[in-house]
């Protein structure tokens, strides 16, 4: 038996299967949309000399000069530590935490102390730090010259890594840097590269930058020297890194490529984290100085809009330098052109050797 329908109920039926099919695409077009909104943004990290993002006023650049003064004190260090100091001193906050956690856990020492401070949410650069309490503990006190110096390596890092080679220039030339039984000097092209001698302790040198350098270097306006008058290069007691060797962020994963100005950490180039940051106001109006993790406003990240203040803000900075002579007399603490310097002496460990580079310079 054969059915008719007639056809304005064929029209009719089309015309609902139709209106269904459209809701069942707009209700899976809502879905999927909603989907992607949930989905979870991932981490995103700052290259080294990042633009300011849209919005943002251009960072306040310093003269060659002025960089020369601002990295004066750690130019002579070894390349590791200069390293650790230049990326560690974009998060001052978290140097403050390391500086107290030091405080409150003096009898750590070794890897009890690398595996304490491992558990910590710092930077890595910071974590290094904890090797050389001395150090840490005079960023600590230097507070306003540490964050400038972060100011500087974030928003310039080619040019404060120049100045660190010229100031190298400037003391090799005056005969008061050279190899020690302390540490290895040697000129790779037109950069001068320092190496600890023994690659299980670092000896960190205590200098006057006015006598150093062969010609009166002005210090940084508000940083109290600690040396006294007439201090040529010496060296205190040595910070053995052995214990330490095992994290990832200990002595031999720092270094630099200075033919492409890259500072280094585990190989590649290190990037700051930028969910870590925030406006330099909020450092130095938040009232963080009040204690560990004291309640601040901000009581964590760190300034990534580095640079805002003006160049007449410097100084003020508490009294305290860089020294080799650790608190309390504890002692826990090659490259060719287009090739990179790391701790140890020559070898970045479980890592093959330094980081390879080609072309020119950027």
């Amino acid at each position: 038996m054969k059915m008719k329908i007639s056809k304005k109920a064929f029209a009719g039926a089309v015309l609902a299967g139709g209106i269904a099919c459209m809701l069942s695409l707009a209700m899976g077009g809502e879905l999927q949309a909603s989907s992607f909104q949930d989905a979870p943004s991932a981490p995103v990290y700052a290259p080294q000399n990042a633009a300011p993002a849209q919005g943002q006023p251009p960072a306040a650049q310093l003269t060659p000069q002025q960089l020369q003064e601002l990295v004066a004190p750690i130019a002579l260090y070894p390349d590791a530590l200069v390293a650790q100091i230049l990326a560690a001193s974009v998060y001052p906050t978290q140097i403050v935490e390391a500086e107290r956690f030091l405080q409150q856990n003096s009898n750590l020492t070794g890897k009890d102390l690398g595996a304490a401070v491992d558990q910590q949410d710092w930077d890595p650069s910071v974590k290094a730090l904890t090797q050389f309490p001395s150090v840490l503990a005079n960023m600590d006190k230097n507070l306003n010259w540490t964050s400038e110096l972060g100011d500087a390596n974030a928003n310039q890092a080619a040019a404060v890594m120049d100045a660190v080679q010229f100031m190298r220039h400037k003391a090799q030339s005056a005969g008061n840097l050279k190899t020690t039984p302390q540490q290895t000097v040697t000129e790779q092209g037109p950069d001068v590269e320092i190496q600890p001698a023994d690659p299980q302790i670092v000896y960190v040198p205590t200098y006057d930058p006015a006598l150093i350098y062969g010609y009166p270097v002005g210090l940084w306006p508000g940083f109290y020297p600690w040396w006294g008058s007439g201090a040529y290069l010496s060296f205190g007691v040595g910070f053995g890194i052995g214990p330490f060797f095992g994290f990832g962020w200990g002595w031999n994963a720092w270094g630099f490529d200075w033919y492409h100005h890259g500072l280094l950490y585990g190989g590649g180039r290190y990037a700051y984290n930028s969910r870590a940051f925030y406006n330099r106001n909020a450092y130095f109006n938040g009232g963080y100085r009040g204690g560990f993790r004291g309640g601040a406003p901000y009581a964590r990240g760190d300034r990534g809009a580095r640079g805002f203040a003006s160049q007449g803000a410097r100084g003020g900075a508490r009294p305290g330098a860089f020294g080799g002579v650790t608190r309390g007399g504890d002692a826990r603490g090659e490259a060719a052109r287009g090739r990179a310097s790391f701790g140890g002496g020559g070898g970045f460990r479980g890592g093959g050797g330094g980081a390879r580079g080609g072309g020119g310079r950027h």
